[in-house]
């Protein structure tokens, strides 16, 4: 097949979209171009439908090649491992909007790979990744309700970006990617700095109208490649089982749904199955029984939110939960905090470190590192289930990395804060967004530990119930069940004053912007009440760090001195380290953070530090030890890594023949700066010292030494056997006249 393409421009760059060349095997492939970033994305499927399966056996694999942005990965193999968090982020990302418009009813399985070829690290291979994905499917002979376009929008200088270039992102308040379908938008995801919802709403239109040419072109190709599609699956319904267990668990259900308590009605829920099985015998298999009752509770739910106002929790469709919170559960982390809703529990607890604690990221963006980490655990026991611990899965990175991007734009800036942040959410009990409850208690531990934040952050989770007729309702503060048997999970994070982060599921195949709308403003309403709750836990953050976190200083150091203070092969810092037990971090510009929960600790690396990179001046005195000695003179080291000369006739204030009379390596003493050459070579002097002294004597006294006089005496009680010898001053003519002679009695 020869190799077709079309193409757009968007942003002023062309999107080239091309599919017969590379990879012919796949049941369809193309190759995405935008800038210079390009990606090839592919999907396969088995003829043969998966057996005992009920749900859409689907996977995304995204594929960082670090060659693409010319980079050699780290590490001791030198190869790609295991996915970046970045990666599992994107196919996340791909899956979320792809999933909905696959029939339900397909069981065979599908794997769409997207690989990066090349990043120009100006455009973002993520956004190529779904768009790559929604062609070949719509390419391929599976059923698909596509295309879909996807684009980023920022917001700079108070208006909306079309595809900012990554570099533009430090600048705009706004990172937002919508995916969308002819119709309807069907997945948003974004970080923000605070920003008004009406914003967020404008964007969101102005993203759906630009996804229109991008849906356009995927339509021209596929009348050019595309192929035949398979029929949709039949729907397996077992008629005659509904129709058989209906009245028995009609009977049932309502008190059951009436139950608040989740893990009771699930125990409820759990009793009524068995007995069904057990009454059913062998006529009706149990995944039937199972399947009927799903289908019960999800009409029963959906019908007590649309045609009574009500859910089954008797709340209104605005009431949200019981709100608990507390800080400062943990006496001895650096900071903690604890948010319940209802039966939602998170407790998040707030580590700080020294600058060298940032994860190093290796992958295709902009950023080598981050300093503020966010890590959401979700064990077994939190809903009652028995579950392997082991590495976390796509769900809770996922979960973690939105948490994050709702608390960054509070943070102070490293300038403010030269701490690394570390935030750990454990969830303790699970029923409906624990993702949002790690948002506000993570907001509570940072307040706790001290991290100056700029304001509090909360976060509400949104849902949805709909009917064909185009009835619905938008609910607030959904709960495990409301989520499992609703239309959509609309995550809204922020402060009082805007949004930080959003990300909006559905089950639909996209919903309409007037949803949209109305659930951005009841998550206002939400956010704000959650907010007030929240202060009166803690209102803002603590004054000073906890006495258990390292306490870091800045000083700052000439550049042209950091090789001083490191030293050769680090010998120099490491030291330091050791003998002060404190964390040290030097950076290009020469700051030099200094970390440790003891003040002196701190102050004596400070003087070590000082001492490395202070300059001599003239005039200056020092005490220092001699490390050489020349034919004419001796070498002492006056700062560490830093030498000066004392000349032989600079030794004493006698004349002397050898250096060694006077001094030897090793030996301690005490010397004046008096000049400095263009260099840098420093002159030492120490008999200018003692003539200091010698005057200072005679002042005080024309007949009696001083007791500290520096001369060496005989066994005798008199001067050395330089007393008759003549003066240096009549041998240098530059020299001022000698002092006067030394006066005994």
């Amino acid at each position: 097949m020869a190799s077709q393409s079309v193409r757009c421009n968007l942003a002023g760059r062309d999107l080239v979209i091309e599919t017969g060349k590379l990879a012919r095997q796949a049941n369809a492939a193309v190759t995405i171009r935008y800038g210079e970033t390009v990606v090839l994305v592919t999907v396969c499927f088995n003829k043969v439908p998966r057996e005992g399966v009920d749900f859409l056996p689907l996977t995304i694999d995204y594929e960082e090649r670090l060659y693409a942005a010319g980079k050699i990965p780290g590490g001791f193999i030198r190869r790609e491992g295991r996915p970046s968090e970045a990666a599992t982020l994107a196919c996340r990302m791909t899956d979320r909007p792809i999933r909905p418009l696959l029939p339900k009813s397909w069981h065979s399985e599908i794997q769409i790979v997207t690989t990066v070829l090349s990043a120009d690290l100006e455009n973002d291979p993520d956004m190529l990744s779904v768009i790559g994905s929604s062609v070949v499917l719509a390419l391929s002979e599976i059923p698909f309700d596509g295309p879909v376009g996807a684009v980023n929008v920022g917001y700079i200088n108070g208006e909306l970006v079309l595809n900012p270039k990554m570099a533009q992102f430090d600048e705009s308040q706004l990172d937002l990617i919508v995916v969308s379908t002819k119709d309807k938008v069907i997945m948003v995801e974004a970080g923000a700095k605070e920003i008004t919802e009406d914003i967020v709403l404008k964007a969101i239109k102005f993203a759906h109208e630009a996804n229109q040419d991008i849906i356009r072109i995927q339509e021209e190709l596929c009348g050019l490649a595309g192929k035949p599609k398979l029929p949709v699956p039949p729907e397996k319904v077992d008629t005659e089982a509904i129709a058989a267990l209906s009245k028995a668990v009609d009977e049932k259900l309502d008190k059951i749904l009436g139950e608040t308590d989740k893990t009771i009605r699930e125990q409820m829920l759990a009793t009524m199955t068995a007995e069904l099985v057990e009454d059913a015998g062998d006529e009706v298999a149990e995944r039937d029984i199972a399947a009927v009752i799903d289908t019960k509770v999800k009409v029963a739910v959906r019908e007590n939110v649309l045609g009574k106002g009500k859910r089954i929790s008797g709340r209104s469709l605005t009431e949200i939960r019981p709100i608990t919170c507390e800080v400062g559960l943990l006496p001895r982390t650096h900071g903690s905090g604890m948010f319940t809703r209802g039966q939602t529990q998170v407790m998040s607890i707030t580590t700080l470190g020294s600058t060298r604690k940032e994860q190093m990221l290796d992958g295709l963006g902009l950023e080598e590192s981050k300093r503020f980490i966010h890590h959401y655990n979700f064990p077994g026991f939190s809903t009652g289930e028995v579950r392997r611990v082991g590495s976390p899965g796509r769900r809770e990175i996922g979960h973690g990395a939105l948490a994050e991007r709702a608390l960054v734009p509070v943070l102070p800036s490293d300038e403010d804060f030269p701490y690394t942040i570390r935030l750990v959410s454990e969830v303790l009990s699970s029923s409906g967004s624990t993702s949002m409850a790690s948002v506000c208690a993570g907001s509570l531990s940072l307040m706790d530990a001290g991290v100056p934040v700029k304001k509090a952050v909360a976060g509400i989770a949104m849902g949805l119930v709909s009917d064909d007729k185009g009835k619905f309702a938008v609910l607030t503060d959904i709960e495990g069940i409301e989520d499992f048997n609703g239309d959509m999970d609309f995550k809204i994070a922020g402060t009082s004053d805007g949004v930080t982060a959003i990300q909006m599921d559905t089950k639909l195949k996209g919903i309409s912007l007037e949803i949209v709308e109305k659930t951005l403003s009841q998550g206002k309403d939400a956010r704000l009440f959650i907010l007030e709750k929240m202060s009166e836990a803690i209102g803002s953050s603590r004054p000073d760090v906890s006495k258990f976190a390292p306490r870091m200083t800045k000083i700052k150091i000439d550049q042209s001195k950091i090789g001083a203070v490191i030293g050769t092969g680090g010998k120099t810092i490491r030291s330091i380290i050791e003998s002060t037990k404190t964390t040290i971090d030097v950076a290009d510009d020469g700051t030099i953070t200094i970390g440790s929960s003891d003040m002196e600790a701190t102050q004596k690396a400070i003087s070590i530090i000082e001492s490395l990179t202070r300059e001599a001046k003239i005039g200056d005195i020092y005490t220092g030890k001699v490390s050489r000695i020349l034919n004419f003179g001796a070498m002492v080291e006056i700062l560490p890594g830093k030498e000066g000369l004392v000349h032989i006739s600079e030794l004493a204030d006698h004349r002397l023949d050898r250096v060694e009379d006077e001094v030897k390596i090793g030996d301690e003493v005490t010397v004046k700066v008096i000049s400095i050459d263009d260099m840098g070579r420093v002159n030492l002097s120490r008999r200018a010292l003692f003539e200091k002294d010698s005057q200072r004597s005679e002042a005080a006294s024309d007949t009696a030494p001083s007791a500290d006089y520096p001369f060496r005496k005989s066994s005798s009680g008199g001067s050395s056997s330089f007393r008759d010898k003549p003066r240096y001053s009549d041998r240098r003519p530059n020299r001022g006249p000698s002092r006067p002679p030394y006066k005994r009695d």
